[in-house]
């Protein structure tokens, strides 16, 4: 399923986004899976226009909804809101990995040519820690109960709402939500030491 940006129109009330980065800095998982729920096509869009791949496209916005979830308590209301924030942390790490991309492709073809040129993409330090990062989501997705991975994967990778996943996979909207919640409790659990040295 190819995401959509604005497709993920209001469903009944919902929670302020700014109290959502509140109770996310306060470590509410369910506030974060809120906030997936709220904003998580624009993010994706973004990335997707970037990058024109959909793989990288997925990596990214996780990685954004990860930094999210370690930065929530930087966050100054007063500066904007929460989705120009997220759409801000989407393009910047959507450009990051455009560049990586293109830096990586760049120094292959000059080795191949046997030509000593500067590549204007990113050094290998930071291509380096972006693939390392990619990997360590990954392995920590692989880590979860199945039935957690599964609908962490239905959100985040195919952009569905918490009511579209329990459509999906013929589940209370209670038993989607509780799953959601703790994976991405799991996942912090499972990301938190390593994600300690990321660059911001």
């Amino acid at each position: 399923m190819t995401l959509v940006p604005g497709t993920g129109g209001a469903r009944g009330a919902r929670p302020d986004q700014a109290d959502l980065m509140r109770r996310i800095s306060s470590g509410d998982p369910a506030a974060l899976s809120e906030l997936y729920d709220q904003s998580s096509r624009f993010v994706y869009g973004i990335c997707l226009r970037v990058l024109r791949n959909q793989a990288d496209a997925e990596e990214v916005t996780l990685d954004v909804y990860t930094q999210a979830w370690r930065q929530a308590s930087r966050f100054d209301s007063g500066r904007g809101e929460p989705l120009a924030w997220l759409l801000m942390l989407a393009r910047s790490r959507a450009i990051d990995r455009l560049r990586s991309r293109g830096g990586l492709r760049r120094r292959e073809e000059d080795l191949e040519q046997a030509r000593d040129l500067a590549s204007p993409g990113a050094d290998p330090e930071t291509s380096s820690s972006l693939a390392q990062r990619a990997s360590t989501v990954r392995t920590a997705l692989l880590g979860l109960p199945a039935e957690q991975r599964e609908v962490i994967e239905l959100a985040f990778f195919e952009g569905l709402t918490h009511t579209e996943i329990a459509e999906r996979l013929a589940q209370p909207l209670g038993t989607a939500k509780s799953r959601i919640r703790l994976g991405l409790a799991h996942l912090k659990q499972a990301l938190g030491s390593q994600a300690e040295g990321w660059t911001t």
